[in-house]
């Protein structure tokens, strides 16, 4: 029992670390849509999207955390791995695909590929700038 309400604990707060961390990402990734798209795009659905690349990138960062061995600052080792490299490129992968499929324009459109890759270019470089710096610290 004490190891259910265990799993059942970390499920909760992985869905509220993932939430909390999908807000300014779907901010920046709505301004981007509305930029490359020239209409608006719905921000409920691209919180929606943000969400679901948010929990899916927690998970896959921490197997390969797990994975490495390196759960614990300092995380410039982490970051320096191939491991972690390839993870970074099939979170990309996963956020044009969620962005992609389930944020529609004002006008029922579905949203450009093209557009999805400028959203997740622009969030990952924004992130990625802030992870560094505080690896570095």
């Amino acid at each position: 029992m004490t190891g259910l309400l265990a799993l059942l604990s970390s499920l909760i707060w992985w869905v509220l670390f993932g939430s909390i961390g999908a807000v300014v990402p779907s901010a920046i990734a709505w301004l981007v849509l509305r930029w490359s798209e020239g209409t608006p795009v719905v921000f409920n659905r691209t919180y929606l999207a943000c969400l679901i690349w948010s929990l899916l990138t927690l998970l896959i960062g921490a197997a390969v955390a797990a994975q490495t061995g390196i759960t614990r600052p300092p995380l410039a080792p982490l970051m320096a791995s191939n491991a972690f490299r390839v993870s970074l490129v099939l979170s990309m992968l996963i956020g044009v695909l969620a962005l992609w499929r389930l944020i529609p324009r004002v006008d029922a459109r579905r949203i450009r590929v093209g557009s999805a890759c400028v959203a997740v270019a622009v969030v990952m470089a924004i992130v990625f700038g802030i992870a560094t710096t505080l690896a570095s610290t």
